[in-house]
């Protein structure tokens, strides 16, 4: 009898052991998975005021990120022209200087005024693509980057920027190697599909920004496991019909989606089929077209994030725009660039008025 306690407290002591290492030979591997798990959380949220302004600029994109410790990013400058635009709403919200100056890609729609927006504050980074475009404006955007010795960094997935009181922005794409021309449906863009897609992490808030990113850069994210779900989605490439598939707006779990565009816009920015994917999905529009300037704030708690729209919407949000051709053509969808601004409309009454006042004064004065 004795003798059976002796062998079961053997088996014990032997089990002890067999745990003790299973335990230390676990450790051993899994604390370096641990340890970059716990890396890639953000930090948490100081509890001050988180301010995201996406600026009207028409038909393009530029968003201001104000952070609770001043810090400020900036993501596109719109179109050539817009400097002066986006300049004046960096001073309505007290902003000196950026920090990090994203650009999506080289579309003049996203660094149309870069150059401007360079000269006129002090810019301490620029993180691009590093996608090149044969244009001239991409060449000043380059020139003017060199001429004021910006520190200029590629986008890499994984990239991390700390911009203060809990405020962190990660690079998730483009991811390498880079779509090249012949891998893109017809019709489709290298710059787009090698967007900048970035997503900001405040405490409980999230907001994902996706440049001109179409479908084809939406399957490659979720398909090497980038984490897309946020509360906000900046949407892809103006509401165009390729972006913002189904499966990328199951996934993502977005509670609203901002569509930066231009109301005089000849591409059918927002597509009617990504407003009605949008609204099937529940999820909350707010366009510049219809809304103008429209900035979100938070302090990073559950549900706390405000939405204000510069105005109310005097459309229907979820009717879409008509393209000036059918961009479902073999050659492709209407290109940045290939045509020119849609016509203001004319005010022929007014105008006529304004001859007959004039004949009727020359007649007057005849007569004297």
């Amino acid at each position: 009898m004795a003798q059976n306690r002796r062998g079961c407290g053997c088996a014990l002591a032997a089990l002890a052991v067999v745990a003790l290492v299973a335990l230390v030979l676990g450790w051993y591997f899994l604390k370096p998975w641990w340890d970059k798990r716990r890396a890639e959380l953000p930090p948490p949220p100081s509890g001050e005021e988180l301010k995201v302004v996406v600026l009207d600029v028409g038909q393009g994109d530029s968003i201001l990120i104000v952070s609770p410790t001043g810090k400020t990013a900036l993501v596109d400058a719109g179109n050539p022209g817009m400097g002066k635009r986006v300049l004046d709403a960096l001073r309505r919200h007290n902003v000196d200087h950026i920090d990090l100056f994203v650009t999506t890609h080289a579309h003049a729609d996203h660094i149309g005024a870069a150059d401007e927006v360079i000269n006129g504050t002090n810019v301490l980074s620029v993180l691009d693509s590093k996608v090149p475009h044969t244009t001239k404006n991409y060449d000043e955007f380059i020139s003017t980057i060199e001429a004021k010795g910006i520190n200029y960094i590629g986008a890499e997935p994984g990239q991390r920027f700390d911009l203060g009181g809990g405020v962190l922005i990660t690079v998730l794409a483009p991811i390498p190697p880079l779509f090249e021309a012949d891998q893109l449906r017809s019709g489709g863009n290298v710059p787009n599909a090698n967007s900048v897609v970035t997503r900001l992490d405040y405490g409980e808030f999230s907001l994902l920004l996706t440049g001109d990113a179409e479908a084809q850069t939406e399957q490659r994210m979720m398909s090497r496991g980038a984490n897309v779900s946020a509360k906000v989605l900046k949407v892809g490439h103006h509401g165009s019909r390729y972006a913002s598939s189904e499966e990328f707006l199951k996934r993502g779990g977005f509670e609203v989606a901002v569509i930066s565009n231009g109301a005089d816009n000849r591409y059918g920015h927002p597509s009617q089929e990504v407003l009605d994917r949008l609204r099937t999905s529940n999820i909350k529009v707010y366009r510049t077209d219809l809304h103008g300037e429209i900035v979100i704030t938070t302090r990073g708690q559950v549900r706390d994030y405000k939405i204000t729209p510069a105005r109310e919407a005097k459309e229907d949000v979820w009717a879409g725009r008509e393209p000036l051709r059918d961009d479902s053509a073999r050659r492709g969808f209407v290109d940045f660039g290939d045509l020119p601004p849609a016509p203001k409309p004319r005010r022929e009454s007014s105008t006529s008025n304004a001859n007959s006042n004039k004949s009727n004064t020359n007649r007057r004065a005849s007569s004297r």
